[in-house]
């Protein structure tokens, strides 16, 4: 039998179907936290306020991981954990009572990708699109994400706008 204690996980799902999915998830007996807050919607002829998820085809779900993955993915077949590498993702307790205050104090919000910022001068490999694998300098690391791309042996340099979401700081 597993002892471990569960831990909070994400699951992604299908657009615009959190809401079914958490319910069905909740029939199952799977804890569940799908954050929503309230935005103004337009259309031609008025405005609503509406609940939207906070983080869009997210749900958060509290499980035992080898015990209860199962039931977890049975509910749809367009639900899957998010992985970064062979890692599940992992949100901790604190973090979940975090946004669940934010959520509370109903405050505009939005939710932004983070991006650890590097430092100019440093070098990095791109990690993803076209340019993947290749090794850069970052000369500016701002909202226009400009890399350069040295080639030493024709002394020549190529400046490009990369997001820097794809790029990781390596140690030349």
């Amino acid at each position: 039998m597993c002892n471990s204690k569960p831990q909070w996980y994400v699951l992604y799902v299908k657009a615009r179907h959190e809401r079914k999915i958490e319910i069905l998830l909740k029939e199952n007996q799977i804890e569940t936290f799908l954050p929503l807050v309230k935005t103004v919607r337009k259309w031609s002829d008025r405005k609503k306020e509406i609940e939207m998820p906070l983080f869009p085809s997210y749900i958060f779900v509290k499980i035992n991981l080898k015990k209860d993955a199962h039931k977890v993915l049975s509910v749809r077949l367009y639900c899957f954990f998010i992985r970064f590498g062979e890692e599940f993702a992992k949100v901790q307790e604190y973090e979940i009572d975090s946004i669940k205050l934010l959520i509370k104090m109903n405050v505009p919000m939005k939710v932004e990708n983070y991006t650890p910022l590097l430092k100019v001068g440093k070098h990095g490999r791109i990690n993803g699109g076209v340019l993947k694998g290749l090794n850069c300098e970052i000369i500016k690391a701002d909202n226009e994400n400009k890399i350069v791309v040295r080639i030493d042996s024709i002394k020549q340099n190529i400046v490009a706008t990369v997001p820097l979401s794809s790029i990781s700081e390596v140690a030349i």
